[in-house]
């Protein structure tokens, strides 16, 4: 094993193609990926391979390169921007003698730096618990001995087993403080859908510009900062649009290419603004050249975690590097798909907040509801939402409400018990009787956003 520096790390980097040349973009990414770490690049090593080699991943030479070149600049570590197995990563350390981190231990590494609530600290743990746990398999000589000594010899465990079974115990400790920190958050968001307010969730490359709209949206304290992963824990704010219409905002993690797995599944609390939105703001950096492949790399992970059927609006921000003005672009129909705007410079965002205004008024229905007399705070909530367009008093004393409410919203209040769904209309056509809709109990499937 090797000590961690107690300041700044010297690092050399370590990139190459697979089949093509290093692309410069991809470089200059991980050297950022670097420095959010808080390494200091002191060399870059680049090459080209066919594929991979079994044992140290690059070929022989490479390796003598890199260990030549670390001794040189008296390194600290070596950076790999590729995924390592465990025996690619040891050979490498026993062949430099220094650590050897791969992309993915170097995420986790950022992540568990900026990680701040309670639940994101745990959830990074298990996800590095996850990821160590693959590297204790015919690890370092140490963790093969047997405890010796008078009175400590015979079968016993080594110490190899010993790190698997505690690493077993606390990554089921941590697994049982989720599960609870999950059922918690399930709780508020069942309290906040009682309230049927539609809600609005930032997603996008990592420093594309989220936090900072989301600050000037909102008006919250968020962190911002020009890094990679500056915001990993979600904020949820509550916004008024233009006509008075209430949202609720939620910024996300930013997603990477070939993001860990690990993060994907360990960050669920924070996808789960997003998977649950009922409308998704992609926010891309105008200004990156390769914004159409963050795109694309974004809209896999969305796939991955279930949210790729929400509705979408691209957020092109960072204009001012550009030099153009803010504008909104349109399908053939009329219907908004990206706002042009400069979150930094406020450039744009009465646009945009019009056009989520639009595109919520176009996934929103009306509906007879019947409520029982006994449902005043429900009815409260309601009107407090702005949701009520007109009410009347049933024949038996109940209380009928027209409401306009989102999709999702109108789902949410079906399963609501003593809530009677009457009729639904799309436009000026009610749905048919046999709609999901018209049922009070639990229903199996919804229409489609769109």
């Amino acid at each position: 094993m090797f000590e961690r520096p107690r300041s700044g790390e010297r690092a050399v980097l370590v990139r190459l193609g697979l089949g093509a040349q290093v692309d410069p973009e991809d470089l200059q990414e991980f050297t950022q990926l670097a420095l959010s770490a808080g390494a200091q690049p002191v060399a870059t090593i680049t090459g080209r391979r066919e594929r991979p080699d079994p044992r140290f991943f690059m070929g022989s030479g490479k390796a003598d390169e890199v260990r030549d070149v670390a001794a040189g600049e008296s390194a600290d570590v070596i950076l790999v921007d590729h995924a390592l197995s465990p025996s690619q990563e040891r050979n490498l350390e026993k062949h430099t003698g220094r650590r050897v981190l791969d992309r993915n231990t170097l995420i986790l590494d950022i992540f568990a730096q900026r990680a701040r609530s309670h639940e994101g600290k745990l959830e990074v743990e298990l996800a590095q618990l996850k990821h160590i746990a693959s590297r204790l398999v015919r690890g370092w000589t140490h963790l093969e001995r047997q405890k010796g000594g008078i009175g400590m010899r015979g079968p016993g465990e080594t110490q190899l087993e010993t790190d698997r079974r505690l690493i077993g115990q606390r990554m089921r400790v941590l697994t049982r403080r989720l599960e609870k920190i999950k059922q918690q958050r399930e709780t508020g968001r069942a309290q906040r859908a009682e309230i049927p307010v539609p809600s609005v969730a930032l997603v996008g490359y990592t420093n594309a510009g989220k936090s900072t709209l989301f600050r000037s949206v909102t008006g919250a304290d968020a962190y911002v900062a020009d890094q990679l992963f500056a915001t990993l824990d979600p904020t949820v704010r509550r916004i008024l649009l233009p006509g008075g219409t209430p949202v609720v905002v939620a910024d996300t993690v930013g997603f990477i290419r070939e993001l860990p797995h690990e993060l994907v599944a360990a960050f669920q609390s924070t996808l789960t603004e997003a998977r649950e939105a009922t409308l998704l703001l992609h926010v891309v950096d105008a200004s990156d050249p390769r914004r159409e492949e963050h795109i694309t790399s974004v809209n896999g992970v969305l796939a991955e975690i279930g949210a790729d059927t929400i509705p979408q609006v691209l957020v092109y921000n960072k204009i001012d590097r550009l030099e153009i003005a803010p504008r909104v672009d349109r399908d053939a129909d009329g219907r908004a798909l990206a706002v042009w705007i400069s979150a930094a410079k406020r450039e744009g965002l009465d646009l945009l907040q019009s056009v989520i205004a639009e595109r919520l008024a176009r996934v929103a229905r009306q509906a007879w509801i019947r409520v029982p007399a006994s449902a005043g705070a429900l009815r409260s909530r309601l009107y407090a939402a702005g949701a009520v367009r007109s009410e009347r008093v049933g024949e038996d004393a109940s209380l009928e409400l027209r409401v306009e409410l989102p999709d999702t919203e109108l789902v949410a209040l079906a399963r609501t018990p003593g809530v009677e769904i009457l009729e639904v209309r799309e436009g000026d056509m009610p749905c048919a009787p046999g709609d999901p809709y018209l049922q009070s109990g639990p229903i199996l499937s919804a229409t489609k956003l769109r």
